[in-house]
């Protein structure tokens, strides 16, 4: 269905959607210079939808407890982020999580083959069905301490934002629809996934879309904050590169072929790489290892690399280009020394792609009013790498929000969250599922069925 677009709303506005139909106009104000970025626009369709969401009284009950219910939220926060969920290891906190889903009513909740746990709520109508989901997986080794510490106000434990706050926000907005009593016409599947840090690879989003292509647009709880919405998604191609050779004496069997000699031949040469900035474009060896002593020539040597790009085409480009040194410097470690015995084993262990969408796609535009008649103020965020890319490389309407509050030190065992006003996150993404899924008796959903 195609929709025009007439109402141009500034990209700096932070006031209710309702507002935003009366206009900025003031005779007693002097013009302001113009603004560098373009406006942002939002149709006709989307400011009806987002006025009558304003002004219904069940929906604006749900927001009031969403903010009342901060603490709550809070303290599963912490609860959550105190069961370990290392990379792969997923499974105790996994448990836990479904047995709140369970507990809060939603249908048809279970666990899948992968580890991903969800359950739904249920539309009125033959609407579209939203995928919501927050992630379970940590980057954090088994044994790292999770225990959350509070000073000053602010809470500090590895995960405690990336993906804690996720989590604890999910369910708090699943309490806001129990009760604020309002019935979506659209299915709501909303859980928590496995494997989206570092080498999950996206697994529990693979397994999932695989199995649920009744699915029409999908949401990441994921990072932190309240104004900005991530809508492209930045790709990575990672690789675990292995130089095996025959090893040796360094002085008696001096002559061989070493493999941390091919590895070191691999690494400059693609450290002298170039790479455009636009499409940003980057590459590094992550890790290296290999040899067992220093007078041995090493018999194995691995490394990780990880390369990644806001286009695809792009990355494969430079995937291309990586390869082919990762494979000479083999072949030149054997011509040094007239030998065939250096062997290099490429495989690859992480592949997310790199995907677009329109700027004023529907779901954007609708986490655009969202986040304004939250008070905020909207912004369009860079390309980022969440567990938005794999759907939305399937052409799924897909974004990632964040869910309140500030924080830092992520991926470090120093993390820290500030939950101050952290409630207008969960608040965003509730007004961004009514959005798009519709409200009964209300208005129908923004978001189309793909089938």
């Amino acid at each position: 269905m195609k929709r025009k677009k007439t109402l141009v709303v500034s990209a700096v506005t932070s006031i209710a959607i309702a507002s935003l139909l009366i206009g900025f106009s003031d005779s007693n104000t002097q013009a302001q210079p113009a603004k560098k970025e373009d406006p942002y626009e939002l149709s006709p369709e989307v400011q009806q939808a987002y006025q009558q969401l304003n002004q219904h009284e069940a929906i604006q009950r749900g927001l009031a407890f969403i903010k009342d219910d901060h603490d709550q939220t809070i303290q599963d926060q912490i609860t959550i982020t105190e069961i370990p969920a290392p990379p792969f290891k997923e499974e105790e906190r996994a448990k836990y999580y479904m047995s709140r889903l369970q507990e809060l009513g939603l249908a048809d909740v279970q666990q899948d083959e992968e580890g991903n746990v969800f359950g739904t709520i249920k539309g009125v109508g033959n609407g579209p069905t939203l995928y919501v989901s927050a992630h379970l997986d940590t980057v954090f080794p088994e044994g790292t301490d999770t225990k959350v510490k509070e000073k000053d106000g602010k809470l500090y434990a590895p995960g405690i934002g990336d993906d804690g706050r996720g989590l604890a926000s999910l369910l708090s907005v699943v309490r806001a629809f129990k009760e604020s009593g309002v019935q979506p016409v659209g299915d709501i599947i909303l859980g928590g996934n496995v494997g989206e840090e570092g080498l999950g690879d996206l697994r529990g989003m693979k397994y999932f879309f695989s199995k649920h292509p009744e699915v029409d647009g999908f949401i990441s709880m994921d990072g932190l904050g309240a104004s900005e919405i991530t809508y492209l998604a930045t790709g990575s191609h990672r690789y675990e590169i292995t130089y095996k050779g025959p090893g040796g004496h360094s002085f008696n069997s001096f002559g061989s072929p070493s493999a941390t000699h091919a590895m070191g031949r691999a690494i400059a040469d693609i450290a002298d790489l170039k790479t455009p900035s636009d499409p940003k474009t980057t590459f590094t060896v992550g890790t290296v290892e290999g040899g067992t002593s220093v007078n041995a020539i090493a018999e194995e040597a691995k490394m990780l690399v990880d390369m990644r790009s806001n286009d695809e085409e792009e990355l494969l480009k430079l995937e291309k280009k990586v390869l082919a040194i990762v494979k000479e410097a083999a072949q030149k470690e054997n011509k040094r020394w007239n030998s065939d015995e250096m062997k290099v084993d490429i495989k690859q262990v992480g592949d997310r792609p790199a995907a677009s969408q329109p700027k004023d796609a529907t779901i954007i535009q609708s986490a655009w009013a969202s986040t304004s008649s939250i008070e905020q103020e909207p912004k369009l965020k860079d390309p980022s790498s969440t567990d938005a890319n794999y759907p939305m490389s399937l052409g799924i309407p897909s974004l990632t929000l964040g869910q309140g509050g500030k924080g830092g030190g992520a991926h470090t065992v120093d993390e820290w969250f500030d939950p101050t006003d952290a409630y207008l996150g969960p608040q965003r993404t509730y007004m961004t599922i009514l959005g798009l899924v519709g409200v009964k008796d209300v208005f129908q959903p923004l978001l189309e069925k793909r089938q």
